[in-house]
């Protein structure tokens, strides 16, 4: 990603910052995503994964992995989630997708690092064309992460949102997708 291939930065008419309320949001984007719910919370271990990569998550991210698996959106967009007992492998994974983001998708000194450079992207989710959904972990506390999304065209743009209502306002249509395809709201547990 280079600073020139910035294709600019959208943001939701109203930023959400309560993990419910972004959850819900998506829950009513994608419909059949409630069929897939957990039948409780899950109880993971953050701090595996938290220590392991060296910063906190965002809440929203949290609460859905709590409450959802792994999921695909449309045959396009895979949401990998940790799933209880398995967080190590989920902290391998996280680290798997920064060393690919740090080969293959950032260029020294031509745009934002992969984390843990300061404000650098962390990689938590991606598309079946390798299109990348990050967080620029920009911000006093993961509350204030942003998303930035790195399209396989290499054109690059960023969400001043969080990454479940960015999920959410891509789903329903109220995001223009830029570099990406319209996403159909069909919900695969992976």
């Amino acid at each position: 990603m280079k600073h020139d291939d910035l294709m600019g930065t959208q943001a939701p008419q109203r930023r959400i910052t309560e993990p419910q309320e972004a959850l819900a949001a998506l829950e009513r984007a994608l419909p059949g995503l409630a069929g897939h719910r957990r039948p409780g919370p899950a109880v993971i271990d953050w701090a595996v994964l938290e220590e392991g990569l060296g910063t906190a998550l965002p809440a929203d991210y949290k609460h859905l992995a709590e409450r959802y698996p792994t999921f695909a959106v449309g045959d396009f967009l895979l949401v990998t989630l940790p799933d209880p007992g398995h967080e190590r492998d989920s902290l391998r994974g996280f680290r798997d997708a920064l060393h690919v983001l740090a080969d293959a998708w950032v260029e020294p000194g031509s745009g934002p690092a992969a984390h843990p450079a300061p404000g650098g992207l962390l990689p938590w989710a991606e598309s079946d064309e390798s299109d990348k959904f990050m967080w620029s972990t920009t911000g006093r506390t993961p509350r204030d992460w942003t998303v930035t999304v790195a399209s396989r065209s290499g054109g690059w743009w960023h969400y001043d949102g969080g990454a479940v209502q960015f999920l959410a306002e891509y789903c329903e249509g109220t995001l223009e997708p830029w570099a990406l395809p319209r996403i159909e709201p069909d919900v695969t547990p992976c």
